[in-house]
């Protein structure tokens, strides 16, 4: 009896171990298929989203992972959002790169949200992780042609040679980061359809404003350019609350997700639904008061006026011509590298052209600016501000007229894209109506409670200060 109990017992626990072992294999394996997607996406931890997704390197293929850590990327950690408020507000030194990770992550949010109204007006749309890939290029690269102090590069040194950012960031798509790009297989939200790679020329001609010469994009590409290009897009919609959150501004409400929720595609074109109208002035206004009061800060505009003197030199010393006959010069090229060059210059000798820029950099970076602001005012609608500065300098007295004086409207584009000189159609659908109108961006500026424009002369001689401001009130009062 005890042998035959000893072997029952020995025989039921080899079963139940038997059942176990079988468990756990099929345990495993449901597991590894479950757990696959943590091997497919990464997390980056970011303060306005909380997580923002990237894929991850897999075998045969390239990924957003590998994209972001080449060098045109990581060139951007060392190239500030804000081209000169930094020296006004000091917690502001989040750079491009940061602001280029909120951009990609708002592509996907808006491309899930169209995918149903997209493949409804246009049929022979690609899947949906390939669309969604495609805008989340647009949004990662539309700034990557950026060099140090963004705009104001742009506005100082590449106007010379007909180009902007957005001419070199097209440039690298098509040329340094095209492999790349066309080697992508996957977005976050899961694998392309079988075949199916992002052509790099669609992204190119997504993410900026204007078209490409000879080049005809596919009928569903052209559809969603206005997620990229319009009064209310991925690039403002993350760069209004980022700027306000890393300057410590408080903005009004942004509600990204209400946008976001009420987008969808008609015809050839994206549309707002009209309960999400309010939400859309609502944006427009806080990205008008930033504007207003960051991006054309009246610090800021001394520090643009200071550097705006030597910037162009400066360059000239570190890029020998045109960016695109000169990319590996131009790659190095950052804040970073040329304030950095700038102090070395510092030990070049007295009376050199490079010892001249070091000294007038030391000054900026000490804010010992040049310019001073003499006057200031919010002007309405009425205010005529053409030939200002002529008419300022007729009034001045004798003693003042030895000094330079500029005037700055804040409507002018110094800065990002100003949205008061914007000429944009917006589709709006009325559900009461159930039609489709287009209304100008001005529009509905004009229902705004916020002024929009600030008049303010500046000089470069701080004895002058008061003539010039007495006279340019008389010149606006006249």
């Amino acid at each position: 009896m005890a042998g035959a109990l000893s072997r029952r017992t020995t025989t039921t626990t080899t079963t139940r171990t038997t059942t176990t072992t079988r468990t756990s294999k099929k345990t495993t394996s449901s597991s590894g298929d479950s757990a696959a997607r943590f091997s497919e996406v990464n997390l980056i931890a970011d303060p306005l989203y909380g997580y923002i997704e990237i894929t991850k390197d897999r075998p045969g293929q390239a990924s957003e992972r590998e994209l972001l850590d080449t060098p045109w990327l990581q060139r951007l950690r060392r190239v500030h959002q804000l081209q000169s408020a930094w020296w006004v507000f000091p917690t502001a030194e989040h750079s491009r790169f940061v602001h280029l990770l909120g951009a990609m992550h708002l592509a996907s949010l808006f491309a899930r949200r169209v995918d149903e109204s997209l493949r409804a007006a246009i049929p022979e749309t690609p899947s949906p992780p390939l669309v969604e890939e495609t805008l989340r290029l647009a949004g990662l690269l539309h700034d990557v042609g950026h060099g140090p102090f963004g705009h104001f590069f742009d506005h100082e040194v590449l106007t010379r040679w007909h180009l902007d950012h957005e001419v070199i960031g097209r440039h690298l798509v098509t040329h340094q980061l095209a492999d790349r790009i066309a080697s992508l297989r996957s977005s976050p939200g899961g694998p392309f359809a079988a075949g199916e790679q992002v052509d790099p020329m669609w992204v190119a001609w997504v993410m900026a404003d204007a078209d490409i010469e000879g080049y005809e994009p596919p009928r569903w590409l052209r559809a969603v350019k206005p997620i990229l290009c319009g009064p209310a897009t991925i690039d403002n919609l993350d760069y209004v609350p980022r700027d306000a959150y890393m300057c410590g501004i408080s903005i009004g409400p942004v509600e990204v997700q209400r946008l976001i929720h009420y987008t969808f595609i008609n015809g050839d074109t994206v549309v707002l639904h009209g309960h999400a109208t309010a939400a859309l002035e609502m944006f427009l206004a806080s990205r008008l008061y930033m504007y207003l009061n960051v991006y054309h800060h009246r610090t800021g505009r001394r520090f643009d006026l200071s550097m705006r003197e030597v910037f162009a030199d400066t360059v000239g010393e570190l890029l020998q011509g045109n960016p695109l006959d000169h990319m590996d010069e131009f790659l190095q090229l950052n804040d970073w590298a040329l304030l950095d060059a700038v102090q070395r210059w510092q030990r070049e000798p007295a009376g050199s052209n490079r010892r001249r820029l070091a000294d007038a950099w030391e000054r900026i970076t000490s804010r010992d600016l040049n310019w001073h602001l003499a006057y200031e005012t919010v002007a309405d609608a009425e205010m005529d501000v053409s030939h200002l500065q002529e008419r300022i300098e007729a009034l001045l007295p004798a003693g003042a007229r030895t000094a330079r004086l500029e005037v700055d409207v804040a409507t002018a584009r110094v800065a990002p894209q100003n949205p008061l000189t914007e000429h944009g159609f917006v589709h709006i659908y009325d559900p009461l109506e159930r039609t489709i109108e287009e209304r100008r961006v001005a529009e509905l500026v004009l229902r705004l409670p916020q002024y929009n424009r600030v008049v303010r002369v500046f000089t470069d001689d701080a004895r002058t200060v008061p003539a010039i401001h007495h006279a340019a009130r008389e010149a606006l009062e006249a």
